[in-house]
């Protein structure tokens, strides 16, 4: 990595000269390389990297934070700048420091005002990821439609490309035809939407603020993003009560979050492996028999 080219970046974006005195690593990432740099002035940031055919990726992170920021509800850490240096992609984002704590009512009713922002169409403006995977958001008018190409059909073809066959395209396959049953009488808004919203995604500063980050950001139903924070052990009781405060879920959300979260389990398929292969099937299973 070429630190210098970084700290350059960062003083053009700033008007302020800046040169980094120390950095290091910081854990917890299975997709990007993270690292917290400091200057001689005692300016702080966090910064993402990885190989230099990601840089789309991270120029899409950063307009999806900047998405969420321009909401004023839930803070998120605003993207400084960002580019190509000695062979690396990087995403300079504002440092936050972060406790071991929760606050998960006030994440809970942040959620719910960032999801009250909407837009005409299903999507976004941009392509991004999810994890590493790509993920088509073309605009669409038909949630049904939209879920089922750009969604849980593109996950399904890419298993397939990957050597899933069998079972999961079978029961996926009864899955895509049946499912639109669940919207019968549900038609939701195009709500802005973190979408990747697990525990690991979310902390809490050192004066008690809930922030949200290293989002998959488009415009959707919101139960995505609640279903999501269902799976990897989810949210407290707290976090929905009071999310329901401030705007109450539709009952038929307990059986459209299989169909939800089933997205990400495919996803986790098909980036690290046959390990969610039988979850995947199982999700298919309970939602197949749910629609029957």
């Amino acid at each position: 990595m070429d630190w210098d080219r970084v700290a350059g970046c960062i003083a053009d974006i700033t008007g302020e000269p800046f040169r980094i005195d120390e950095y290091s690593t910081v854990g917890g990432g299975c997709i990007n390389d993270a690292w917290h740099i400091s200057g001689r002035d005692g300016r702080c940031y966090f910064v993402k990297t990885n190989d230099s055919s990601r840089e789309e990726m991270f120029v899409a992170e950063a307009e999806g934070l900047q998405e969420i920021i321009a909401t004023t509800t839930v803070k998120a850490p605003a993207p400084v700048c960002w580019g190509t240096a000695g062979g690396f992609a990087y995403l300079v984002l504002e440092y936050l420091p972060l406790k071991r704590d929760s606050a998960f009512s006030r994440l809970g009713e942040e959620l719910a005002e960032m999801h009250r922002h909407t837009w005409s169409e299903y999507g976004w403006k941009r392509n991004n990821t999810i994890g590493s995977s790509p993920q088509d958001n073309t605009p669409s008018a038909d949630w049904v439609a939209f879920w089922r190409e750009r969604r849980l059909g593109y996950q399904l073809r890419l298993a397939a490309k990957k050597g899933y066959t069998g079972k999961l395209q079978e029961r996926g396959e009864r899955l895509m035809e049946c499912f639109p049953l669940l919207f019968s009488s549900y038609a939701p808004s195009p709500s802005l939407l973190h979408g990747d919203l697990w525990a690991g995604n979310q902390a809490v500063t050192l004066s008690g603020q809930p922030v949200i980050f290293d989002p998959a950001v488009y415009y959707g139903d919101r139960e995505t993003d609640i279903a999501m924070t269902e799976l990897f052990g989810g949210f407290p009781a707290d976090f929905y009560a009071a999310y329901n405060a401030v705007w109450h879920l539709d009952d038929g959300y307990s059986v459209r979050r299989q169909l939800y979260n089933l997205y990400h389990i495919l996803n986790h398929l098909n980036l690290f492996g046959g390990g969610y292969l039988r979850q995947a099937e199982q999700m298919m299973e309970r939602l197949l028999s749910e629609l029957h």
